[in-house]
């Protein structure tokens, strides 16, 4: 039986035509399955890369002196590598829209092979390849950044708009767990293997070519991909998009940055309180705060598609303002002590760490939630289209705008790692760095609450509805006025309410 219906994923047409997931008939008689099937996959795909994008978080434990690579340049190949996966995310949200989420889920797993494989040949020689092989190499593992815009921009075609916060929130906290994942392997090899990083990289190898497969036997293309570059250059015209992404900034620029960034903190704690094998204490911490911001983050938003998103993000910075306090006065309180990193010490900021993660995790599904609402409602204002021209706006410009904000939010995360750097070149200790994260997250909160808490956008009638029949002379597509017909009607126009507060 298993066998059949492997043979029959492998034979079927890969291409849907028509999708509407509105249409609450098609979505309860086959389409919610199929959605599922593809996110499935969709987080697979994407929770590898989030580990390839991560890796060298782990390689720096293993990386001792006989590698010839400083602290302060282990803290340039994190930020090299976030850096590189930000810039991608752009790209990458057009991808979809032009080769078909299938297509390029199958791109994506292969293409971390490379870097998979050359961070396996530089760790299993140490002190033959320089700084710049490692900069170069992580430069490359971005490539896994990029996975998580397409991915995200594929899924927000697929669900409709009641179930987008869930659906999103679930693909990028499955995807986010790549990050404690490759962690944990790495704590195992080192408790196990000592110095055998090549052994973590072995193990993606295999994960890599099962993500590659799966995608190509039980993903799809839809046909009305809807991301295109003109959105991206039309989102950039309004202020919402600006300031999504000063609020992602915060949030998965907070996660990724401190997910490459905790373990050398850790480490160096360690060293400096005198404990005998510092990276195997690290590697026993270091994942628990990826892994509590991950799978909290479906539950983001979840808890965002009841309440709203602008008050759960709101509540949220203001706990995480509260929680880098944790760090401000534990840093201070060392550099007052001689730079003396005590068991209390250590203590706040592991927890400050942990509650950061879990709360920027929370704050990253809120934040998702809030886009499609906020396209939802301009579309109203969309006077020269149609319904169908609004949906596809709409859709349009939610894709385009994950892109940005997910790039920008990537960029948070290289900031965290050079304040980092510039705090221990400067003071010996990362106090500096966590006053500068605390007054962000001031600035985030209150951002927040002027925006998109102190007001509910109060959404009337979906405008995620097909229309039956339309004439090809009237409809219009939000990307670049074509004319569009779609061969069923949505049958969700109950009145719905989207209050971002």
């Amino acid at each position: 039986m298993a066998f059949a219906d492997l043979r029959a994923q492998l034979t079927r047409d890969h291409t849907i035509t028509d999708w509407d997931p509105e249409d609450r008939v098609a979505w309860d008689n086959g389409n919610a399955a199929i959605a599922k099937r593809n996110l499935i996959w969709s987080v697979i795909c994407e929770h590898v890369g989030f580990s390839i994008w991560s890796l060298f978080s782990v390689m720096a434990l293993f990386m001792g002196p006989e590698y010839g690579i400083s602290t302060d340049q282990k803290f340039v190949i994190a930020a090299t590598a976030t850096l590189v996966g930000s810039c991608l995310r752009i790209p990458y949200t057009q991808a979809t829209a032009r080769f078909g989420g299938r297509n390029w889920a199958i791109f994506s797993a292969v293409v971390l092979l490379i870097p998979t494989g050359l961070t396996m040949m530089l760790m299993m020689n140490p002190g033959e390849f320089g700084f710049g092989w490692f900069l170069a190499v992580a430069a490359i593992t971005g490539f896994g950044g990029g996975n998580f815009a397409s991915s995200m921009t594929n899924i927000n075609a697929f669900y409709p708009q009641r179930l987008k916060g869930w659906a999103l929130g679930l693909n990028a906290g499955g995807g986010n767990i790549g990050v404690p994942v490759v962690q944990v392997i790495g704590l195992l090899v080192i408790w196990l293997f000592a110095d055998q990083p090549e052994i973590v990289c072995a193990i993606y190898l295999v994960a890599l070519a099962v993500a590659g497969i799966g995608a190509a036997v039980y993903m799809d293309n839809l046909d009305h991909q809807t991301a295109s570059g003109r959105a991206m250059i039309d989102c950039l015209k309004y202020r919402d998009t600006w300031l999504i992404c000063l609020l992602y900034i915060g949030t998965f620029g907070s996660f990724i940055g401190f997910g490459f960034a905790f373990g050398q903190v850790l480490n160096i704690s360690f060293t400096a309180a005198g404990v005998a094998k510092p990276a195997l204490a690290a590697a026993q911490i270091v994942w628990i705060g990826p892994l509590l911001g991950s799978v909290i983050r479906p539950y983001g938003g979840k808890l965002a598609d009841r309440v709203g998103g602008g008050k759960v993000t709101l509540y949220t910075f203001i706990a995480m303002v509260f929680s880098a306090a944790i760090l401000v006065v534990a840093g201070t309180i060392a550099d007052n002590n001689g730079k003396t990193i005590t068991g209390a010490t250590l203590t706040a900021f592991i927890i400050g760490f942990i509650l950061l993660f879990l709360l920027s995790g929370l704050a990253n599904g809120s934040v998702y939630k809030i886009i499609p609402t906020i396209w939802e409602h301009k579309a109203r204002t969309q006077s020269g289209l149609n319904s169908l021209g609004k949906t596809k706006w709409s859709r349009s410009m939610s894709g385009a705008l994950i892109g940005i904000a997910g790039a920008a939010g990537g960029l948070g995360g290289v900031g965290i790692n050079l304040v980092l750097r510039a705090s221990y070149q400067t003071n010996k200790s990362a106090t500096m760095a966590f006053w500068v994260f605390m007054l962000f997250y001031v600035l985030a909160a209150v951002v927040t609450w002027w925006f998109y808490a102190r007001r509910p956008i109060v959404l009337a009638e979906t405008t995620d509805l097909s229309v039956a029949g339309t004439p090809e002379g009237e409809a219009r597509s939000g990307d670049d006025g074509a004319p569009t017909g779609v061969a069923s009607e949505g049958t969700d126009k109950q009145a719905t309410k989207e209050a971002l507060a």
